[in-house]
């Protein structure tokens, strides 16, 4: 029986990798180079999901004055270019890698929208191994709208389209995500959405309007089915 879906697009952020420890680092190194104090991960946590330059926004505003924006600029680049200058790797959420593989040997089209600068996010798919699973890679930055703008989702299941027969995967495609911003652009986009408990919603997961909401990673090919037979 083929899988029902055939095409997922994924968040990557509190989805696929539990970044904030990441994340943390990289801006409070940025902080202390800009004079500002450290953030905790339990604050940084709090920040994720609208992209690199809100994140840097939110963070200088926790920590003293605002950013103007002729200031945003320099520190943004601080960030984005320091980003790996650690040795650690990013932190796949449990199951990720091992469903993904799954479901990509089941034929399903996969794709992967986040607002993470898409450099930084085809970087970190390369430490990750994951690069060559996903066919079609939004950033944050790779369109001139981003999350929960429904346009930031479907150019990616576009892209994913034009590896399959005419029309398949727009009739029958999903999104994965963790927060409002996947929710909302899936709506707008006209597709299920599934959601992981454990991200960054900002908001108790059970009000963000998901279609499921899914608490281990390798739930999901089930889950999938129990969605499309629910239809």
């Amino acid at each position: 029986m083929p899988f029902p879906f055939q095409a997922l697009v994924f968040d990557l952020d509190g989805t696929l990798i539990d970044s904030a420890l990441d994340m943390t680092r990289v801006l409070n190194r940025t902080l202390a180079e800009f004079g500002r104090p450290a953030l905790t991960e339990a604050q940084v946590r709090t920040m994720v999901g609208d992209g690199s330059a809100m994140l840097v926004r939110q963070a200088f505003a926790a920590t003293g004055a605002p950013l103007g924006d002729e200031a945003v600029q320099p520190v943004l680049r601080h960030y984005l270019d320091t980003y790996y200058d650690d040795a650690e790797p990013p932190v796949l959420y449990a199951g990720v890698a091992e469903t993904l593989a799954a479901l990509a040997g089941r034929g399903v089209r996969l794709g992967l929208c986040t607002n993470k600068p898409e450099r930084i996010t085809r970087k970190l798919l390369g430490i990750l191994g994951l690069e060559g699973l996903f066919g079609a890679v939004a950033g944050g930055d790779t369109l001139a709208v981003k999350k929960p703008d429904g346009r930031h989702l479907t150019w990616v299941l576009e892209r994913l389209d034009a590896l399959m027969p005419a029309g398949a995967v727009s009739a029958r495609a999903a999104m994965v995500g963790d927060n409002a911003n996947d929710v909302k652009a899936a709506r707008s986009a006209g597709v299920p959405v599934v959601a992981m408990s454990y991200g960054y919603p900002r908001m108790p997961v059970e009000e963000l309007g998901a279609d499921m909401i899914l608490d281990r990673f390798a739930d999901l090919p089930d889950g999938l089915l129990r969605l499309a037979a629910a239809d």
